[in-house]
């Protein structure tokens, strides 16, 4: 049974996920796996462990899935925390819901191993699963099918493995899905410039400025791998559709408004939605709040098109795509 909304404990548990230098950068990262990690995942999802361009993985596929749609999660955490063992029961209900494996990286945090460790990580990890998946689905005559995800922070280092990807990567994915996102950590962004004094349950512009300080320098801040609402108009030509989530009390949703706004300007296939209420990261506190559950319903059929609400149907109507996992399953 669903449990009704608790807004405390939503934002008790989503503060876990935000830094601020009077926590010891140790005790963030073990609070965090504290919080979110569970060693039991739901729906049925398998585990698996796998290096891809030498970097660690969890590979999570589901009962059922597209045999050539694969999710690339690049987890937040404010550049200096964050894990595939924390993000592991999140994203397992995505690919519960969304019918597709995802591969979740361990890549390199900063302060150590500050900017650009994290997105040669990212880099990595994707040319490498991209040319397995490739390889199986050649056997089939298939191209594989690619969904890059990222909640925030994380999507700062999302788009920079975008703009940094070749047009034969590029056309392979099919949406880029981006909840919370950071897109704009430079002097130009409206949480740095605005007179009027925002709001917000989880983030605060100061600890914005913390984060990125550990993450690169000041002078880096305008780089478009950093703050990828500043890149150039060429830099985005032939971009991917574009999905985005935010809270409507989130001191981001300006920038995420901005990035909408530019994106369709280019002629690029952009959605924003937008939950009133809610707060930054809501969806990762799904175990109380019910605007989560409908949140990453939404995100589910944008991705699989098919509707929550008439299951049953609409897979057997997309039998073709789900053909081989369901052979495999009956084998």
């Amino acid at each position: 049974m669903q449990a009704t909304d608790n807004r405390k404990a939503a934002i008790k548990k989503i503060k876990a996920l935000v830094y601020n230098q009077k926590i010891n950068i140790n005790v963030y990262r073990q609070k965090i796996n504290e919080v979110f990690y569970t060693p039991i995942l739901p729906n049925h999802v398998e585990c698996q462990d796998k290096k891809f361009g030498g970097i660690s993985c969890d590979v999570l596929s589901p009962e059922m899935y597209s045999s050539k749609r694969v999710m690339f999660y690049i987890h937040g955490g404010c550049f200096v925390g964050g894990s595939r063992a924390a993000y592991r029961s999140f994203c397992s209900v995505l690919a519960n819901k969304c019918f597709c494996r995802v591969v979740v990286p361990e890549y390199r945090l900063a302060p150590v191993n500050a900017f650009p460790s994290a997105i040669e990580d990212i880099q990595a990890v994707f040319r490498s699963l991209f040319t397995e998946e490739q390889i199986d689905r050649s056997l089939d005559s298939e191209v594989p099918e690619f969904i890059i995800a990222a909640d925030g922070a994380g999507a700062s280092i999302a788009m920079a493995l975008l703009l940094n990807l070749k047009e034969k990567f590029r056309k392979c994915i099919k949406k880029v899905v981006l909840l919370s996102p950071w897109l704009n950590l430079s002097a130009s962004s409206a949480l740095f410039t605005s007179k009027k004094k925002l709001s917000d349950e989880i983030l605060s512009s100061e600890i914005l400025q913390q984060c990125a300080s550990l993450y690169t320098y000041e002078s880096n801040y305008e780089n478009p791998l950093v703050s990828p609402l500043v890149a150039a108009n060429e830099l985005l030509e032939g971009f991917p559709p574009v999905y985005m989530q935010c809270g409507g009390k989130e001191i981001l949703l300006n920038d995420a408004k901005a990035f909408d706004t530019l994106l369709k300007q280019l002629g690029i296939e952009c959605r924003l939605d937008v939950w009133p209420s809610m707060m930054h990261l809501f969806q990762l506190a799904d175990d109380y709040l019910k605007d989560a559950h409908d949140a990453l319903d939404t995100l589910a059929t944008v991705i699989s098109g098919i509707d929550k609400e008439n299951t049953e149907r609409q897979v057997f109507e997309n039998k073709p795509v789900l053909e081989n996992s369901l052979k495999r399953a009956e084998a």
